[in-house]
């Protein structure tokens, strides 16, 4: 068997603001989970969204230190058009999470921004450019 890319774990250091976070991105994690330790969300095609709290991390990895540096993932969001990718950046930085990258025109053919969340991972958000 050739193995195959089933989750995506992402450890976090407050539960509560994470799913706030990626819920604003459509991830739909099951209600009332803020204070769970792992919560999973199904993407379309079975690939999973997880997330862990750095103390379920440390209940099994007793020698896990939090990273001193963000940006060891990225995750991107495909938006239906570039004024989605300006709408959504809009929407976050309005609630209040950093925006890292404001949208821009990328020289590889699309609307482009980057936005951090709760932890200080990017996030970006693109489109295809028209034409």
């Amino acid at each position: 068997m050739t193995p195959q890319l089933n989750v995506i774990g992402i450890v976090v250091s407050d539960m509560a603001a994470s799913l706030a976070f990626y819920r604003c991105l459509g991830l739909a994690f099951p209600e009332g989970a803020d204070g769970e330790g792992h919560i999973e969300a199904t993407l379309p095609g079975g690939v999973r969204v997880a997330l862990d709290t750095e103390a379920v991390v440390k209940s099994f990895h007793a020698d896990w230190q939090r990273p001193t540096a963000a940006g060891r993932i990225g995750l991107a969001f495909q938006c239906a058009d570039p004024a989605e990718v300006d709408a959504v950046y809009s929407e976050l930085v309005d609630a209040g999470y950093h925006g890292e990258l404001k949208p821009w025109d990328a020289f590889w053919g699309q609307r482009y921004a980057t936005i951090l969340d709760p932890d200080g991972n990017g996030v970006d958000l693109y489109a295809p450019l028209p034409g």
